[in-house]
């Protein structure tokens, strides 16, 4: 993709809860496009909506994206020319820019109250219509088109409060081009007349996101679907503001849907499904609900962003894993599709499990040392780091090392398989059994590859099958037939523990073999 001019490209959020994971998903898309193109990736934070304001939302936003590695380039903590990048702290552009637009016939002064407006939108309901507040309404209504200009003054300076409405044209056609649905086009006829200016002073998302996106230099903006139906008022604010030949290109990404049928992801559905849709853990103190994260249930930020890349958009090969630089160079816009994706847990835990599996044990350890002290300390590192190694194939995510690996810091396993004890052990063979742990106990190095060679040797000199030694030497020395190689785990656990293991094993299951026959 060939651009003329330069790619400078905003994730915008509003701090009003958690960030949902098609917000990850947007920033994502907005990085790589950004990093593909050497342009700048822009963190903006809307916090016009003082109604909707969460607190420690915004910390929660920068938080979430330094977890993810998808840093800033500009915005409220890194700075920049282009900046406040909270939108509080442009109230007097917006305003400007909403009296520009008052002044030019562009917008007008509306004094109806919340009580008016739901009292008509009934009427409209009772007679099985929808009401909109547009060009066949705005001259019945209580507003400055309306009203003369010394009554409009007159109920401003009473303290009246009031909004700032856009005046949409009739008999028009807006048109704007979409990197995903190609031309879009709106009838102006269907187009509401938009609040860009609320009673309390601040502006809506409408008028404050084309003001900033103008002054920032945005390029493209690439946001969620659910924004095409008010694309058509922003391009008609840019014609308003005299900013026709700066639209931006615009890029709409398709939803991400429920597991199953039902249509778009939801925050709820995480906690009705007990599955992380939020990147990090997050208290919501109204609901008293938690909400799962991403990196509390143990997935690594690089699996994260790689299940998510692949939520919308296809590279075009039959390929899956992509680390960053990957996903960078391989990232197109014209490759996002259309039709949602549907959000599937078990995938990204595949993913997770993919990521896991390759990565360096060192770094493993620092981020299970950073974010999951309490499998961490279980052991001595060097210790733990072996363990890691038998068992990173086996596990999905992190918290599931714990089980697993439990048993290597106790004296016995703390779960004996009786089923498969009283299946493989046979009493009639008890003696052998007592001469293979012996030999076992005999052996001068404790290493993987002795212990195997001498079990095999032992297999061979006594005319025995396998199925018939190893199950029980398993059983014995963890528990259950699970699990990484087992002269392996012997060697990592020592000789000291395995010892104890198969004197206690011995007699256990003899005793459980008797109790069988009794």
């Amino acid at each position: 993709m060939q651009l003329d001019q330069e790619v400078r490209v905003r994730f915008a959020p509003s701090p009003t809860g958690p960030l949902h994971i098609g917000g990850v998903r947007t920033a994502l898309y907005n990085y790589l496009f950004a990093k593909k193109h050497n342009g700048t990736f822009i963190l903006r934070i809307e916090d016009t909506d003082q109604k909707r304001f969460v607190p420690g939302a915004e910390a929660y936003i920068i938080e979430s994206l330094e977890w993810l590695g998808l840093t800033p380039e500009e915005g409220p903590v890194q700075g920049g020319d282009y900046g406040p990048y909270r939108q509080s702290e442009r109230s007097d552009l917006y305003q400007k820019y909403a009296e520009k637009l008052l002044e030019e016939g562009f917008a007008y002064i509306a004094f109806d109250t919340e009580e008016e407006l739901n009292e008509i939108r009934k009427s409209y309901e009772e007679r099985n219509s929808a009401f909109k507040y547009d060009s066949s309404v705005r001259m019945d209504l209580n507003n400055s088109l309306r009203l003369s200009e010394e009554e409009v003054n007159s109920r401003i300076e009473a303290g009246e409060p009031y909004v700032i409405r856009m005046r949409i044209p009739e008999n028009e056609k807006v048109v704007f081009s979409d990197a995903v649905r190609d031309e879009v086009t709106f009838d102006t006829n269907e187009l509401d007349d938009k609040v860009i200016m609320k009673a309390d002073g601040l502006p809506t998302y409408h008028l404050a996101n084309v003001v900033d996106d103008y002054y920032m230099k945005i390029s493209h903006v690439i946001r969620g679907e659910e924004w095409i139906s008010s694309t058509g008022h922003h391009v008609l604010l840019y014609r308003m503001l005299g900013w026709k030949d700066h639209v931006p290109q615009f890029v709409h990404l398709p939803l991400i849907l429920k597991p199953e049928k039902g249509g778009k992801l939801s925050k709820r559905d995480g906690l009705k499904m007990d599955m992380p849709i939020v990147p990090l853990r997050w208290y919501d103190e109204a609901q008293k609900v938690e909400f799962l994260g991403f990196r509390e249930e143990g997935f690594l930020p690089e699996a994260t962003l790689n299940f998510l890349a692949l939520l919308g958009w296809a590279p075009g090969i039959d390929r899956e894993i992509y680390n960053m630089e990957e996903l960078t160079n391989a990232f197109l816009l014209s490759q996002i599709s259309q039709s949602g994706a549907r959000f599937d847990i078990q995938k990204a835990r595949w993913f997770n499990q993919q990521y896991l599996i390759k990565s360096d044990v060192d770094q493993l350890m620092k981020y299970i040392e950073k974010w999951f002290p309490e499998i961490y300390g279980l052991g001595e590192p060097e210790y733990m780091k072996e363990i890691l190694k038998m068992y990173v194939e086996r596990i999905h995510v992190i918290p599931e090392i714990r089980s697993q690996i439990d048993h290597f810091f106790k004296e016995l396993p703390e779960f004996y398989d009786q089923k498969q004890i009283r299946r493989r052990y046979k009493n009639e063979n008890e003696n052998i059994y007592q001469e293979l742990f012996d030999l076992i106990r005999t052996q001068k190095s404790f290493d993987e590859n002795h212990l195997k060679d001498a079990v095999n040797d032992f297999v061979a000199e006594n005319s025995l099958k396998f199925g018939m030694i190893l199950p029980v030497l398993r059983l014995a020395v963890a528990g259950n037939l699970q699990g990484p190689d087992l002269f392996k785990m012997m060697e990592v656990l020592g000789r000291e523990k395995v010892e104890r293991r198969l004197d206690y094993a011995i007699t256990y299951f003899a005793e459980l073999n008797a109790k069988k026959d009794e």
